[in-house]
């Protein structure tokens, strides 16, 4: 395992680039068009491309979720950073959100590979536009297990995992759970989280559990179960680059230790003070919420350089 110093980054020259181009894509599908955005530095050269894959929940092409208070931009103002590199960027609204919200299929057919075809299908579109030299993958939380297993297929040149769990979806559910429950429904929980481990779906299902494992989404949690991101990213024949933040209250650096351990040839770069939005926040729960809705709090410095220098270097020699 290769870990990057931020500090040996400052010496990279930078590139020079005229502002960069926004324009709007679309991805068809047989349940309908999920939308993106791509973003392009302004240059006749052929450049490398970003497909950046967004986390889970209700979570927007742009790092938003309507959820919070607030938008955060995360992920626009990565984009943003790496066209500022010379690297364009696609970033897409996932099939059932913000402007993709009619591609999403029923709740009982929906399953946790429909993202990852999702994806493969933008790499397949990105890696067909001669404008780009190669496309890298980019997966922040739950994106980054659905781009490892779109890595794992060889089309892209290369994968960057930020804020990635390496446990399987059960065992960091149950850890969620741990402590919350009653007694009574705390051991329901763990029998309905077995059988759909297991493959089965359950009908008795608790009334206080119902919203967590109601029968219409547990095919999908069946399909979300079966992957163990670290397992799965030791498949990946790519380089690989691993980011962490020290301060990130939903993923811990544990976490990015295992995916390393799980990838011996990746690169392990941990940013100091970076939360889960990609923001400096402190390690205190309390005080995270602001940087979830603050546009103008910038990306934790170091994020953009370490990205765009393994999408120069490391990708470029695959």
């Amino acid at each position: 395992m290769k870990t990057l110093a931020i500090g040996a980054l400052m010496s990279i020259v930078a590139f020079s680039v005229a502002p960069a181009a926004e324009e709007p894509e679309e991805l068809k599908t047989a349940s309908g068009t999920i939308y993106g955005t791509l973003l392009t530095p302004d240059t006749t050269a052929r450049v490398p491309v970003v497909l950046i894959i967004a986390g889970s929940g209700p979570t927007d092409r742009n790092g938003n979720n309507p959820m919070l208070p607030g938008a955060n931009n995360s992920l626009k103002m990565l984009a943003e950073g790496l066209a500022s590199n010379g690297i364009a960027s696609l970033r897409f609204d996932k099939r059932g959100i913000g402007a993709s919200k009619a591609a999403m299929v029923a709740e009982k057919d929906l399953r946790f590979d429909n993202y990852v075809g999702d994806a493969a299908a933008w790499v397949a579109k990105l890696t067909s536009d001669r404008r780009f030299s190669r496309v890298v993958i980019a997966g922040h939380s739950e994106g980054a297990l659905i781009g490892t297993i779109v890595a794992q297929k060889g089309a892209a040149a290369a994968l960057v995992v930020i804020a990635g769990v390496s446990r399987p979806a059960d065992v960091v559910l149950r850890g969620q759970l741990a402590g919350k429950l009653p007694p009574d429904l705390a051991d329901a929980s763990e029998k309905i989280l077995a059988a759909l481990k297991g493959g089965r779906t359950v009908d008795d299902v608790p009334k206080p559990l119902f919203a967590l494992y109601r029968p219409s989404v547990q095919p999908y949690l069946i399909s979300w179960f079966h992957y163990d991101p670290a397992a799965e990213l030791a498949k990946v024949r790519v380089p690989v680059l691993i980011i962490q933040g020290t301060t990130d209250i939903q993923v811990s650096v544990d976490d990015a230790r295992a995916l390393a351990a799980a990838q011996p040839h990746a690169r392990l770069d941990i940013i100091d003070g970076m939360n889960h939005v990609l923001k400096t926040a402190s390690g205190d729960a309390s005080k995270q919420m602001a940087s979830y809705g603050d546009p103008n709090l910038p990306l934790a410095s170091g994020l953009v350089d370490v990205i765009a220098q393994f999408v120069r270097r490391d990708a470029e020699a695959h």
